[in-house]
């Protein structure tokens, strides 16, 4: 097969342990710079080009779309989708979860357990927002960070004040989410591919952090998923449309209570903490659903 890894660099982590994973298995395995590719949007000849060059005769393109260039990358993505080339993860699939509100929204519609989120654009009604979610400490989250960026734990009613105004005079869109104190700093990473969670870890925050995020200095290790925990992350995966993703979730007083489905999830912490080889498993999976026309996105929403 050809299969083509759409990434800014073929040194990162993930970017490498595809290609290899792939190669290892007698695959074609290019890695595209798709912020260098351009498109022909024709009826009849729909074109990806890549260095002066249409890309031709792909099985499967596996996006490695970065959060910034989320509209560029889910649109070379479309094009690849328009010549018949099957996505591990489709670019409405993608778009979804990188829309942090529109996924909770989704997640919610199929009874998968989230943390009390409130969404509002005025700040003239602070004291609802907050007593939505339960009051404080809570949690407010900038709708467009990533990696744990624009997070911020309010510990008391004034501090969740100030942060909320801060955010929308900069006229940011922003979550208000209770705050899971029994998660006691950690979070669980179950990587899903297709309908199996292949590789599992609990991460742990830095001492005087509450965010797990690897990124943030948090620390990584294998853990036992519960099966609701297994159930919980596959259908929220499937609620998506995503063949592949990492489904972040919270240990609350009434189970698992999901914080973030990602599109472009990292190999690199979760194969060391776990010892899994979930890059042959992502091959393996394209292996088995790579053709023409599959999977047609039926989501709704």
């Amino acid at each position: 097969m050809k299969i083509g890894i759409l990434s800014r660099k073929s040194s990162l982590y993930s970017t490498r342990r595809l290609k290899e994973a792939a190669v290892q298995r007698g695959h074609e395995a290019p890695v595209i710079d798709y912020l260098r590719c351009y498109i022909s949007v024709a009826s009849h000849r729909p074109a990806v080009i890549y260095g002066g060059k249409p890309l031709l005769g792909f099985d499967a393109v596996i996006p490695r779309i970065g959060a910034s260039y989320t509209f560029y990358g889910t649109a070379v993505v479309r094009q690849f989708e328009s010549a018949e080339t099957y996505p591990l993860n489709s670019s409405l699939a993608i778009s979804r979860s990188r829309d942090k509100l529109r996924s909770l929204q989704i997640l919610a519609s199929k009874g998968i357990g989230l943390p009390v989120t409130g969404f509002a654009h005025s700040t003239k009604d602070i004291d609802g927002l907050i007593g939505l979610v339960g009051g404080a400490p809570l949690v407010v989250k900038l709708l467009e960070g990533t990696q744990g960026i624009g997070v911020v734990l309010c510990e008391n009613r004034k501090a969740a004040e100030s942060v909320i105004e801060a955010f929308r005079g900069l006229d940011a869109n922003i979550l208000v989410q209770e705050f899971i104190r029994e998660a006691d700093g950690a979070d669980l990473r179950a990587l899903v591919v297709g309908d199996k969670v292949v590789a599992a870890m609990r991460r742990r925050s830095a001492p005087g952090e509450f965010r797990a995020n690897l990124h943030r200095g948090g620390t990584a290790e294998a853990v036992k998923l519960t099966p609701e925990e297994r159930s919980t992350a596959v259908r929220s995966a499937k609620a998506l449309g995503l063949g592949v993703a990492g489904v972040d979730m919270l240990r609350s007083n009434h189970g698992p209570v999901v914080i973030e489905v990602n599109s472009s999830p990292g190999l690199e912490g979760i194969e060391a903490a776990s010892g899994v080889d979930v890059a042959g498993k992502i091959i393996e999976f394209i292996e088995k659903n790579a053709r023409p026309g599959n999977p047609r996105d039926r989501i709704r929403g």
